[in-house]
C-alpha cells in the first residue's frame, strides 16, 4: 500500500509538471500569435502606403476601376500630368511639358516611376464631398481622384532644361533651409506620353539609360567637387592650424610610384589652404589625403551619408567609398580628389552643398507639397522636416567661406560680381583611361550672406565645370535672383 501510494504520488507529482511544461508552451505560442497579429496590424497601418502600391495589391483595381487617377501639379499651379479620355472613351495619361518633366513626374503605365509612383497612394484614392460623389454616380462617372500639388517650379526646371542642352547630364535645384526640390532635370530623356510606344524598345536596347534618373540614380566619380569632404575632414583633423597650410605645386605630386596631376598640368605655384581649395590643385589635395587618419576620414564618410541607405521618398542609388586603416596609398590619394573608386549621386552632393548653406543641417530632401481633393480641400500637408546634422555650425561657416573663394578667385569666377553672392565648387572627373575625357561639375549655393537656393550639376564628357557646368548655374540663379 505504501508503495502504492508513493508511486500514485510520484506520477501525479509527474502529471502535474508536464501539464505546466504543456500550458507554458501554449500560452506561448498563444502570446506570439497575439504579438504578430500586433505587429501584423501595426504593419498594415504605418505602411498602408508600400502595401497599396504592391503590384500585387488587387485592391488598387478596385481603386483604379472607381477613382479617376488624380492630376499632379507644380507648386506654381500648372498641371504635369492629368488623366483625360481619349476618342474610343478609354482613359488615358497625359503630361502637357512632355520631355521636360520625364524623370521627375515619371510614367503610370508598363510600372510606376516619379512622382507618379511615390504619389500613387494619393492619387488613385478619392477623398472628394459626398454631395460630389453622388452627382458621379448619376452620372455615371468615376471619383474624382486627389491631387498632388509638388514643389517643383516650372520657370526653373525650363530654364535647367533648356540649359542642359543636348548633353547628358544632371540638374537639382533645392531649397537649403527647407528641403524642397525646385528643380529636377535628367538627360537623355523620354516623352511620357508616349512610354507605352516607345517602351519595348527601351527595354530591348542594353545600351540605354534612357529611364535612368541621373539625378537621384546617376553614379559619377564627383572630381573636384569631392574636395568639400576632404577639405572638411582636414579642418576637422587640425582646427587650430589648417589656416597655417602651405604647398608649393609645381603641376604634379609624387608619393612613390605613384603621381597625381593637377587640371591640365597647371602649376599653381604657393599655395595656402583657401587658395589650394580655390584653384582645385590635385597635387595640394593629394598630399592632404596622405596626411588624413584614414579611420577618421571613413567616419566622416559614413556621417556624410556614404554607403547607406538615405531617408528620401523616391528611388535612389547610394553613393559610395570606403576608406579605413587598410586603404592603399594610392587609394587614399585618388579619392581625396574624387577619382579613383569614389562614385556619387548629384543628389548627394546637392545634400550637402544644401547642409553647408543650411548652417550644418541636413533638411530632408522633398517633392511633394500637399495632397488636395478635387475641390482643393487639403488631405494632406507635407511640411520641412530636419534629417541629420552634417556638421557643426562652425564647419559650415568655414566651407562656406572657402566656396566663396572659389567664386572670388578660383575656378567659379563668372558667378563673381553679379548682383547677389555666390558660394560653391567646380569639378572636372575623369571617367575613363582618355585623361583629356571629363564629366563638368558644379555644386554651390546663394545668396551666401541668406542662402535661398542650392545648385548642382553635371554634364557628362563636357570637359571643365568651370567652362561648361558654371555657366548652367548662372543661368539658374540669375531667375532666381532677377539678375
Amino acid at each position: 500500500m505504501s508503495e502504492e501510494r508513493e508511486t500514485n504520488r510520484r506520477t501525479g507529482k509527474t502529471r502535474k509538471k508536464r501539464n505546466r511544461q504543456i500550458m507554458t508552451v501554449t500560452w506561448f505560442f498563444v502570446g506570439l500569435f497575439f504579438v504578430m497579429m500586433g505587429y501584423t496590424c501595426h504593419y498594415a497601418v504605418t505602411h498602408r502606403q508600400t502595401l497599396m502600391n504592391n503590384s500585387y495589391n488587387s485592391r488598387q483595381e478596385i481603386l483604379i476601376a472607381q477613382n479617376s487617377r488624380g492630376t499632379i501639379y507644380a507648386a506654381g499651379g500648372q498641371i504635369l500630368a492629368e488623366t483625360a479620355t481619349d476618342a474610343e472613351g478609354e482613359e488615358v495619361r497625359v503630361y502637357p511639358y512632355a520631355n521636360m518633366f520625364s524623370h521627375a513626374v515619371g510614367y503610370a503605365s508598363n510600372g510606376k516611376f516619379g512622382i507618379e509612383a511615390q504619389a500613387n497612394y494619393y492619387l488613385i484614392n478619392s477623398n472628394t464631398r459626398l454631395s460630389e460623389k453622388v452627382a458621379s454616380d448619376v452620372a455615371g462617372e468615376k471619383y474624382p481622384g486627389d491631387s498632388a500639388i509638388t514643389t517643383l517650379d516650372v520657370d526653373l526646371q525650363q530654364i535647367a532644361y533648356d540649359s542642359l542642352g543636348i548633353y547628358s547630364g544632371a540638374v537639382i535645384v533645392s531649397e537649403p533651409s527647407t528641403g524642397r526640390i525646385l528643380a529636377m532635370v535628367s538627360k537623355p530623356d523620354f516623352d511620357p506620353n508616349e512610354i507605352d510606344a516607345i517602351w519595348d524598345g527601351l527595354i530591348a536596347d542594353k545600351e540605354s539609360s534612357v529611364l535612368l534618373n541621373r539625378v537621384t540614380q546617376g553614379l559619377y566619380p564627383p572630381g573636384s567637387t569631392f574636395k568639400i569632404v576632404t577639405a572638411l575632414e582636414y579642418i576637422r583633423e587640425n582646427m587650430d592650424s589648417y589656416s597655417q597650410f602651405r604647398y608649393q605645386c609645381d603641376g604634379r605630386f609624387t608619393y612613390g610610384a605613384e603621381r597625381i596631376n593637377c587640371y591640365h598640368g597647371t602649376a599653381h605655384g604657393s599655395e595656402d589652404f583657401s587658395k589650394a581649395f580655390a584653384k582645385s590643385c590635385n597635387s595640394a589635395f593629394a598630399s592632404i589625403g596622405l596626411s588624413l587618419d584614414r579611420e577618421k576620414f571613413g567616419n566622416t564618410l559614413d556621417g556624410l551619408l556614404f554607403n547607406g541607405e538615405l531617408k528620401v521618398d523616391f528611388a535612389y542609388n547610394q553613393s559610395k567609398l570606403v576608406i579605413d586603416a587598410d586603404t592603399p596609398d594610392a587609394d587614399v590619394m585618388q579619392a581625396s580628389i574624387g577619382q579613383g573608386t569614389t562614385q556619387m549621386t548629384p543628389l548627394q552632393l546637392n545634400m550637402i552643398t544644401c547642409a553647408i548653406a543650411n548652417g550644418g543641417m541636413l533638411m530632408k530632401p522633398y517633392l511633394l507639397e500637399r495632397v488636395e481633393t478635387s475641390d482643393r480641400t487639403v488631405v494632406k500637408q507635407f511640411s520641412p522636416s530636419s534629417y541629420k546634422r552634417l556638421m557643426s555650425e562652425e564647419e559650415a561657416q568655414i566651407m562656406t567661406g572657402l566656396m566663396e573663394e572659389v567664386v572670388k578667385s578660383g575656378t567659379g569666377t563668372r558667378l563673381s560680381g553679379l548682383s547677389y553672392t555666390a558660394a560653391g565648387k567646380t569639378g572636372s572627373a575623369e571617367y575613363n583611361q582618355v585623361k583629356t575625357d571629363s564629366h563638368a561639375w558644379f555644386t554651390g549655393f546663394a545668396p551666401v550672406e541668406e542662402p535661398q537656393v542650392c545648385v548642382t550639376i553635371i554634364i557628362e564628357g563636357a570637359g571643365s565645370g568651370g567652362d561648361y557646368a558654371v555657366p548652367i548655374a548662372k543661368r539658374i540663379l540669375d531667375a532666381c535672383f532677377a539678375q
